[in-house]
């Protein structure tokens, strides 16, 4: 891949671990064209306060071959490097005030054109909303680039959910030849074939406590509108609605139980203005679009007579189920496997049983 001599400064300032921020941004407004830092011309430095300037390097000439060996190798592992000065750089992520310089990527790279929604959950998430969530990230990736992360719970059922449209982009908290959770790289893998891996973090960099938060303002910069589905009262999915309150974006949650300990979060935001979401259609009529019609799921009579009993009912143990609708246990529980088949159950802890 070709990168403009601009493209590989920005690269080259990036690489520079050691300063802040803020700092390389100085030291780019200072240069005014990128490649006077590449090419070490000017007084760049002198945005740098006191000793800070100890920290640029002084083997300049080292330091830029290093920066084409680590072009070279992402092209040789058929990963990009998107820097600001990039045409498909996303201007909303630039509308934040805290974009990367860079972003290392590995998939469908045209996914950074389209519209993107994020959706975010704790680790600890409910079966019942992670059905939920798959249901709702499916039918919103028909219209929207789902935004996510990698973690357990509700990021892998966003990622369920998205995978098979392709309309997916994930956002690491490490480099893309790492994987946290390790557990989870053949979801990577498969996420980098049908949609799109992101990081700020150099190839090998591995997930620290630091870089979640970091993650989580690429997440809600990314994307028009962020959905909350689980949360606790401090997890850094509110964090993620957070930063998407402070750029302006739209927040949706996914209602719970009071007392819920995986919802006081969502709650929390609702109770400040969230939108409530329970299906796809509250996002999709949010930003004016209509869910496209599928066709109903057949049902023999001893699951519309379960599922009608579910509907009612909200949650409930198995024996209830099967009271209620007028059957054998035997006859409820098949009934229950089928309908978790055709997505309009799920089954709880304890042998319960909810709609979807």
């Amino acid at each position: 891949m070709n990168y403009s001599e601009e493209e590989k400064a920005i690269v080259f300032l990036d690489t520079q671990t050691e300063l802040e921020h803020r700092e390389k941004a100085a030291v780019l407004r200072s240069a005014g064209d990128p490649a006077r830092i590449l090419r070490g011309e000017g007084d760049f430095l002198s945005a740098l306060k006191g000793d800070r300037r100890s920290l640029f390097p002084s083997d300049r000439k080292r330091k830029v071959a290093e920066t084409e060996k680590l072009l070279s190798e992402l092209d040789k592992k058929g990963y990009f490097a998107l820097t600001m000065l990039s045409d498909d750089y996303p201007e909303s992520l630039k509308a934040t005030g805290e974009e990367p310089f860079v972003l290392y990527g590995a998939g469908n790279r045209e996914l950074l054109k389209k519209r993107k929604f994020c959706i975010v959950g704790s680790r600890v998430t409910p079966q019942w909303t992670q059905s939920v969530t798959k249901k709702i990230a499916e039918e919103v990736s028909e219209r929207f680039v789902i935004v996510t992360g990698l973690a357990e719970g509700g990021d892998s059922a966003a990622i369920a959910g998205a995978i098979q449209s392709g309309n997916l982009i994930s956002v690491l908290p490490c480099g893309l030849d790492e994987c946290y959770p390790a557990a989870h790289h053949a979801m990577k893998d498969r996420i980098r074939e049908r949609g799109l891996l992101l990081t700020e973090y150099p190839l090998k960099e591995k997930a620290r406590t630091y870089s979640f938060h970091a993650r989580n303002r690429i997440l809600a910069g990314l994307s028009e509108g962020v959905l909350v589905v689980s949360a606790g009262a401090r997890s850094g999915t509110s964090i993620t609605a957070g930063k998407a309150l402070d750029y302006g974006r739209d927040v949706f949650a996914l209602p719970y139980n009071v007392g819920a300990a995986q919802g006081e979060g969502c709650n929390e935001l609702l109770k400040k203005g969230a939108a409530l979401v329970t299906d796809a259609e509250d996002i999709l009529s949010f930003y004016g679009f209509q869910k496209k019609k599928k066709v109903a799921a057949a049902l023999s009579e001893p699951e519309e007579k379960v599922l009608s009993v579910l509907r009612e009912a909200g949650e409930l143990h198995a024996a209830l189920i099967a009271e209620r609708a007028g059957l054998k246990v035997y006859e409820a529980a098949a009934a229950l496997a089928s309908l978790e088949i055709k997505n309009l159950a799920v089954k709880s802890g304890g042998n319960r049983y909810s709609a979807i």
